[in-house]
């Protein structure tokens, strides 16, 4: 990430923002920007703990999860953006947004995925 203006990195955040809220919300409709993310949710939570096998989603910080579906949607998913951006924007979403120790938590999970991804590929 360049700036915090980057018109990227302003996409990210307000795709984090409303999954963010639809967590509280899920039998609301989301957002046309977010529905792919929950159309596979399911594949997506799978990955996240498969890469922090130590903390089950449910005890996930809901900022921190929100942060981690959209980065392994774009690596996973979409895989229109290389890994080394994702992570990067990632981490500064959990940087602006998150715990003090968020930053740390989605750089590793990031990292653990992109490193079980190479080996299985």
């Amino acid at each position: 990430m360049k700036k915090k203006s980057d018109p990227r990195h302003l996409r990210r955040r307000k795709l984090m923002q409303d999954l963010f809220s639809w967590q509280f919300q899920p039998d609301k409709k989301p957002t046309a920007k977010i529905q792919p993310i929950i159309s596979t949710l399911p594949k997506i939570d799978k990955l996240i703990a498969l890469s922090a096998p130590d903390r089950p989603i449910e005890e996930i910080n809901k900022i921190d999860l929100s942060i981690l579906r959209i980065a392994v949607f774009e690596l996973i998913i979409d895989k229109g953006i290389p890994p080394k951006v994702v992570i990067d924007e990632a981490v500064e979403l959990g940087k602006e947004y998150g715990s003090s120790s968020s930053a740390g938590f989605i750089n590793g999970a990031l990292g653990k995925l992109v490193q079980i991804k190479e080996i299985k590929t």
